[in-house]
């Protein structure tokens, strides 16, 4: 038990002469003064009994609402038995394995989801996970240049999610990419304006949402399309937050993607306070050495038996460093392990009867709302999550209706677009009655 017991004086005074610094402050000393805090916190010390009574306290002030919110994080049922199976201990870990041998059961879990992402997008390789869709869609854009060497431009759609962009920015602004950013026309990538934009021959990717933020499925056999007769050399990459969508949409892949990448949280994973969550990255075999993350493979051992194997370690940062293709290590592999039993549990069929049932609860609230005097449903194909406009205060519309038991949506604003749009989310969670719940409070907003 001694591994256990914290460091003592000796240890630290020890570890510190190792590596020549006189004083743990001295390890900060890149941050700057003013932002480092010096005082000391008020946390006073609880028993344990204490400490329970303050957190019951705590949560009692949540109220439970019907949720029509989305936006990227997307509340689903989740089967009694990924709560079950995934709290087993030797699953509680966000490592993937250093040591394949002894860790056959983690490793064909990871093979599982690797077939099931293939199987969704339509790719031939998926990587073993990302840390969340936005780490994922920069991650991408990095792994096309790396395969378009002499080229430095992405065209990204001003329709994929804000926050992805914004951490994809930060992860090219000092590279030498330049992003260009292609406008859009109802809540859908401008084929006009991405036309244009591949006249530049500098350009090595392209970047479109499926479905993108605003819930519109984009025509991607069209963007595809554009992108091969202009740009032959440029590689497409898709980007979904609702992979739900897979069920009914045709996989990517099938359109000549080259890249697909987004976010996996609706697979078995809940949405707590905005994660943890789960990026996923999948591509074609010839690309397979520029992806990031690692890659599980199945093979024989010398008796003939299945066994699994980290493959293409070689591209990862435990052997290559600083020339790795990534940087990722320590990934999402607990949160995988949940995507991968709830996909097992559902299978082919249930998810499509899964997605079925998304897309059907979305078009009778888009319906019900569309006969709503004060609020218009923004037209367009879309799966389960669509845009409204209104005149009215959505500030004060959505703070009333939360009073009332209810978060109808989430607004445009937020993110910077919009002060009259609001993005609402309508998953197998929402039952008719509340959408006709929602329908009402429109009809009463002011």
């Amino acid at each position: 038990m001694s591994r256990f017991f914290p460091l003592s004086d000796d240890d630290r005074r020890e570890m510190l002469r190792k590596i020549g610094a006189d004083n743990i402050q001295s390890l900060f000393s890149s941050i700057p003064e003013g932002d480092q805090f010096t005082g000391t916190l008020n946390i006073p010390g609880y028993s344990e009994q204490e400490l329970l009574a303050f957190f019951r306290e705590l949560a009692d002030t949540n109220t439970q609402a019907h949720s029509f919110a989305g936006a990227g994080v997307y509340t689903h049922y989740i089967p009694a038995a990924v709560d079950s199976l995934s709290a087993r201990e030797e699953f509680l870990t966000a490592y993937t394995p250093y040591q394949p041998e002894i860790s056959q059961g983690t490793l064909q879990a990871i093979f599982e989801y690797q077939t099931f992402m293939c199987a969704l997008t339509g790719m031939e390789v998926s990587n073993a996970s990302m840390y969340d869709g936005a780490t994922a869609f920069a991650e991408a854009i990095l792994m096309a240049k790396r395969a378009v060497k002499k080229k430095n431009t992405v065209l990204i759609s001003d329709a994929i999610h804000p926050h992805y962009r914004k951490v994809a920015k930060r992860y090219l602004e000092n590279l030498g990419i330049s992003i260009e950013i292609i406008p859009t026309v109802d809540h859908r990538m401008n084929l006009e304006a991405l036309d244009a934009a591949l006249a530049n021959e500098d350009v090595f990717a392209v970047a479109a949402g499926y479905p993108n933020f605003f819930g519109i499925v984009e025509p991607m056999d069209k963007i595809a399309a554009t992108v091969r007769e202009k740009a032959p050399k440029a590689l497409l990459i898709s980007v979904t937050t609702e992979p739900l969508s897979f069920g009914l949409l045709t996989p990517p892949g099938v359109f000549g993607v080259d890249i697909a990448c987004g976010e996996a949280q609706s697979f078995g994973n809940y949405p707590g306070f905005g994660g943890p969550l789960l990026g996923f990255l999948a591509t074609r075999q010839k690309l397979v050495r520029n992806m990031p993350g690692r890659v599980v493979g199945q093979t024989t051992d010398v008796d003939g038996k299945t066994g699994y194997v980290l493959t293409l370690s070689a591209r990862e940062q435990h052997i290559r460093r600083e020339k790795a293709t990534s940087n990722i290590c320590s990934n999402q592999g607990w949160c995988m392990l949940r995507a991968v039993i709830y996909l097992a549990l559902l299978g082919e069929s249930g998810l499509k009867e899964l997605a079925t049932l998304n897309h059907r609860l979305a078009e009778t609230a888009k319906a019900a709302i569309s006969n709503t005097k004060k609020f218009e449903v923004v037209a367009g194909m879309t799966f389960n999550e669509f845009v409204v406009r209104t005149e009215v205060d959505l500030e004060d519309f959505v703070e009333h209706s939360v009073l009332h038991g209810m978060f109808p949506g989430v607004r445009l604003s937020k993110f910077g677009l919009a002060k009259d749009e609001m993005l609402v989310t309508v998953t197998e969670m929402n039952t008719v009655e509340d959408i006709h719940r929602l329908v009402e409070l429109m009809e009463a907003a002011k």
